[in-house]
């Protein structure tokens, strides 16, 4: 096995970063926005699947979105989905119709809302490390194997770490931009 590809770890990395990117976009400060429920699943047929593969989401109010629900069976379980999604979201059953109003941001809520965030960003440095330790991983076996001498290894794993340390930092400051937005009244 070869020394550990840097691009390839950074590359996954960034991918780490996009991902809670997309989560931060489903955590709105008071309006209705679609993107909202982008992180909730239902159980459906079976399996685990994106709400958007079992209804069409939109907005037909400011404070309001909807979620018509394609199959009536679905119903329930997106529902369901909407609860346990820890949004802190209350959806109501309108035959094939989930409406799930947008509560008032409280300081109780914003502050909810806020450790969701950091929940999202503690799963993205998770994320990250785990790349790492494949990288680090990769680089014992390349010197196991002899592709890689000792000192090699220490300095892949040492360009390994200062990677890492790059993108938890990168994290960090996104959650910390988050939470600000989250808590501004």
């Amino acid at each position: 096995m070869a020394a550990p590809n840097m691009k390839d770890l950074e590359k996954r990395m960034k991918g780490a970063l996009e991902a809670l990117k997309h989560e931060f976009a489903g955590l709105r400060t008071g309006r209705a926005h679609i993107s909202l429920l982008d992180t909730v699943m239902v159980e459906s047929y079976g399996a685990s699947m994106p709400i958007n593969q079992v209804g069409t989401v939109s907005t037909p109010e400011p404070r309001m979105l909807s979620v018509q629900v394609w199959d009536k069976n679905n119903v329930k379980a997106v529902e369901k989905g909407i609860r346990n999604a820890g949004l802190g979201l209350n959806p109501v059953v309108d035959g094939t119709m989930v409406r799930v109003p947008i509560p008032e941001l409280t300081e109780e809520r914003r502050a909810e809302l806020a450790k969701v965030a950091a929940t999202y960003g503690e799963n993205a440095k998770i994320a990250i490390r785990n790349v790492r330790r494949h990288g680090m991983d990769d680089a014992k076996t390349a010197e196991k194997d002899g592709d890689l001498s000792e000192d090699e290894r220490k300095k892949a794993e040492d360009d390994i770490q200062k990677l890492t340390d790059n993108y938890v930092h990168k994290v960090d400051e996104m959650l910390s931009e988050k939470q600000q937005e989250i808590m501004q009244v």
